[in-house]
């Protein structure tokens, strides 16, 4: 009988305060998107031999990731993500801001996949047209596909010129890839959900107007150990 009732009373605690992953189950949307943005931007850098270069993120002035990103198509491809972006001033990292992603491509092409997409932005003048309300990779700011490796030293011209490195991992595969044409667009209605009022992307990322909800301070921290 005791232990019946030892049994029954955690069970009602597990259920009136619930933890691990059966707890984020409550968690809003955006929540997972940041949460899956940071375990995605973990992963690739922990394989050392396939990571940014740490030059490279070092440098960054700011640091886009669109996890799941979906691209499918037949003979003309479409690609729509949705990401997080956060901006360094000062050495610290911004709170993240919401964007969407969407895109076409043409080429010989059949099918589908999710890959995950990260831009690294190296400079001011990238970072702040990549702000606007609606911003077009390749149209708006030079962008190249960014060199991988512990030793990639040997950027070229353009990956020295650009102001944003791209970069995308589909099937285990991690790589350089160039997405232009594809178009950002600020996701004021997340922000707004995700910070409780509605927010610019500027606003977040530049004057850091918004506060520190789970799981920021894990993008951030994330941020923090591989973008130094």
């Amino acid at each position: 009988m005791t232990r019946w009732i030892g049994t029954a009373l955690t069970l009602a605690l597990l259920l009136a305060f619930p933890s691990g992953p059966h707890a984020r189950q409550q968690e809003s949307d955006e929540a997972k998107r940041l949460r899956e943005a940071a375990t995605v931007f973990g992963e690739i850098m922990a394989a050392e031999d396939k990571a940014i270069p740490e030059a490279i993120l070092g440098e960054a002035e700011g640091i886009a990731i669109f996890p799941s990103t979906i691209r499918a198509g037949f003979i003309v491809g479409g690609l729509r993500g949705r990401g997080v972006i956060s901006a360094r001033t000062d050495g610290r990292w911004s709170p993240p801001a919401f964007l969407t992603l969407t895109g076409g491509s043409v080429g010989l092409q059949i099918g589908g996949q999710a890959a995950d997409v990260i831009l690294v932005i190296n400079d001011r003048r990238g970072l702040e047209n990549l702000l606007r309300n609606q911003f077009t990779l390749g149209a708006d700011a030079a962008v190249a596909a960014g060199p991988v490796g512990r030793d990639a030293k040997a950027a070229t011209d353009i990956q020295m010129r650009a102001q944003i490195l791209s970069y995308s991992r589909a099937r285990g595969l991690f790589a350089g890839v160039t997405i232009n044409g594809s178009t950002i667009r600020q996701d004021r209605d997340a922000n707004e959900r995700f910070y409780g009022r509605r927010l610019e992307t500027r606003q977040i990322v530049l004057e850091r107007a918004a506060g520190s909800p789970e799981p920021v301070p894990l993008w951030l921290e994330t941020l923090a150990r591989y973008a130094r």
